[in-house]
């Protein structure tokens, strides 16, 4: 019997099989730097200062880990079709030629990013004060981009295989080793931002080394081998094609960020950049189960869609959307009734609560209906339908939160305008991703047959 053969028993069980370890993989991953935040946001005398410029680094942060996801989650579904077809031999050629677009990313934007550095960190919202804090962080962390882009970008091949449990380990190894490490870094040592940096480097670079022994080892049903990373041009634009969607939604949320950043700046100083870090930092601890379980649905819908089990792909689609909503309706209400206390997490300043409850309230007031555009993005994904993918992530960022981030500020909004982008994207980008994939996907398999050759 193959392994991992989500052709049989429940969907949903499936699913969650690979989603629960996959949202504690990821929620554990986000502790890199959260627990950062967290530290040096509690720092005596600095400690604003020093959460504001790890914020400003966050949207390069978040670019290196964009070109990972470019790689690991355009290859991991095609790896899932190919398993559900049977054709092992083209799934590991695909991981093997993921695996060198790593590597080259990976490189490029390292001697990049350093070269340019001083002048991203200005661009993206950094002022005087707030510039050393960010340099001594971005510098540190952009030695360890390789670590970053093959630990996170070749973990996604591992839960491609179904092996959910071992996905989370490798950031569980990673994400201990950085809450050892920072306390000792940052305040016995003295280190500061350096040290947070410095820990996270390190973690990362110990769950790469994880991640790599296990797919070149003898448990892995798809191995990492060095005959399968010579580039193949059919390979690389399929991966490149279909990893595009999270690619690009996760470059134009960096870039929005930034966009941001430099506009709370503008408007209201360092004070609301720090409140925007805040907010971030949240908002990703918080959408992270939801991420968890469209993730997790991806290898399980593209098995079936490939074994052309379209009835269970239907189920898999109606189990996510009733999980997800449902988890996000819950977390929104939470959020809503309690913003003071997930800032002070962060950061006790009274001025920093005071100012970032109002904002909390204004950013999560459509919280939930981010959920319908996760929903719709993954499901997207999964059956290989990378263009509509495309569209519905650069349409909710580029083309509403970023200009209402700078038209709203201007006609008389002032701060609380940057922060009301968000919802009103959240509504229109989400409910516009959910039904057009509902009418153009979910309807159109209800009308075939299991076994039956469709495309859609």
């Amino acid at each position: 019997m193959a392994k991992n053969d989500y052709s049989q028993g429940s969907m949903s069980r499936n699913i969650l099989s690979m989603a629960v370890p996959m949202t504690v993989a990821q929620l554990i991953n986000i502790l890199y730097n959260i627990v950062d935040r967290v530290y040096l946001g509690h720092m005596e005398g600095i400690g604003r200062l020093s959460i504001t410029g790890v914020g400003l680094c966050l949207p390069i942060i978040s670019i290196l880990i964009a070109f990972a996801n470019l790689c690991g989650m355009g290859g991991a579904p095609l790896c899932s079709i190919y398993r559900g077809k049977g054709e092992n031999k083209e799934a590991e050629g695909v991981m093997g030629n993921a695996f060198t677009l790593i590597l080259i990313f990976g490189v490029t934007l390292t001697l990049g990013c350093l070269i340019f550095k001083r002048s991203i960190l200005y661009l993206f919202g950094a002022s005087d004060a707030t510039f050393g804090f960010a340099n001594d962080y971005l510098t540190i962390y952009l030695c360890g981009t390789l670590f970053v882009m093959v630990g996170l970008g070749m973990n996604a091949f591992i839960n491609a295989q179904g092996f959910g449990r071992i996905g989370m380990m490798t950031v569980a190894l990673g994400a201990v080793i950085n809450l050892i490490l920072d306390p000792i870094f940052i305040f016995f040592l003295h280190l500061g931002v350096r040290g947070a940096a410095l820990a996270t480097v390190i973690s990362q670079g110990c769950s790469a080394v994880w991640v790599l022994r296990f797919l070149t080892g003898p448990k892995a049903v798809l191995r990492l081998r060095r005959s399968a990373m010579r580039l193949r041009l059919d390979w690389v634009k399929r991966i490149l094609a279909l990893g595009s969607s999270s690619f690009v939604m996760a470059m134009t949320n960096s870039l929005v960020q930034a966009l941001c950043n430099a506009t709370l700046q503008s408007v209201g100083g360092e004070l609301y950049v720090g409140i925007m870090t805040v907010i971030n930092s949240v908002r990703e601890v918080v959408t992270m189960p939801v991420t968890g379980i469209t993730h997790g649905c991806q290898p399980v819908i593209g098995y079936n869609y490939g074994a052309q089990l379209y009835s269970r792909v239907r189920e898999g689609i109606r189990f996510t959307t009733l999980v997800s909503l449902g988890y996000s309706v819950v977390m929104w209400a939470m959020v809503m009734l309690m913003p003071r206390f997930f800032i002070h997490i962060f950061n006790s300043e009274e001025e920093l609560l005071v100012a970032g409850v109002q904002a909390f309230r204004i950013y999560f007031a459509a919280f939930f209906c981010q959920a319908f555009q996760q929903i719709g993005q993954s499901v997207s994904v999964a059956l290989n339908r990378s263009k509509s993918a495309v569209f519905f992530s650069m349409f909710r960022k580029v083309f509403i939160v970023a200009p209402l981030t700078l038209l709203l500020p201007a006609i008389g909004f002032g701060v609380d305008g940057v922060f009301l982008a968000e919802p009103i994207s959240n509504v229109v980008g989400g409910l516009a991703c959910f039904i057009t994939m509902w009418i153009m996907v979910y309807i159109p398999l209800g009308k075939k047959r299991d076994h039956e050759e469709v495309r859609i």
